[in-house]
């Protein structure tokens, strides 16, 4: 059964020119793990771009929005990401009984976008 669906989309541009204004906002974003997967990349703001999209369109699926960014972490391996939840959206994915959450990510050339639905039991 689906929960909740949360869809967003980032602009690339606008997020590289915040990760050059504030350098800091890879580290209160993301995970060691995800800004690692992002920096080994040849051109890291579009991927940073998705994960940030993703954490949102998590937080909308969640019906909580997002404040804790860390909380929601974008898990690499072998085929599509996967959604760890960690703390406050661990405890409401608990809540609302979700066993998985489903993510999607794409960019093209100006744009990231995410697709995220938590499914329950």
């Amino acid at each position: 059964m689906i929960v909740g669906v949360g869809v967003d989309v980032m602009e690339i541009r606008r997020f590289a020119e915040a990760l050059e204004r504030r350098p800091r906002i890879a580290e209160r974003v993301f995970t060691e793990a995800e800004a690692a997967y992002c920096l080994g990349k040849p051109f890291p703001p579009q991927h940073f771009a998705a994960r940030f999209a993703a954490k949102e369109a998590v937080g909308k699926a969640l019906g909580i929005g997002m404040t804790r960014w860390r909380e929601v972490e974008v898990v690499r391996g072998r085929g599509a990401p996967q959604i760890a939840l960690h703390g406050r959206y661990a405890e409401r994915g608990k809540a609302l009984g979700v066993t998985k959450v489903w993510v999607s990510l794409a960019h093209g050339q100006d744009s990231a976008i995410a697709m995220a639905v938590a499914e329950a039991g």
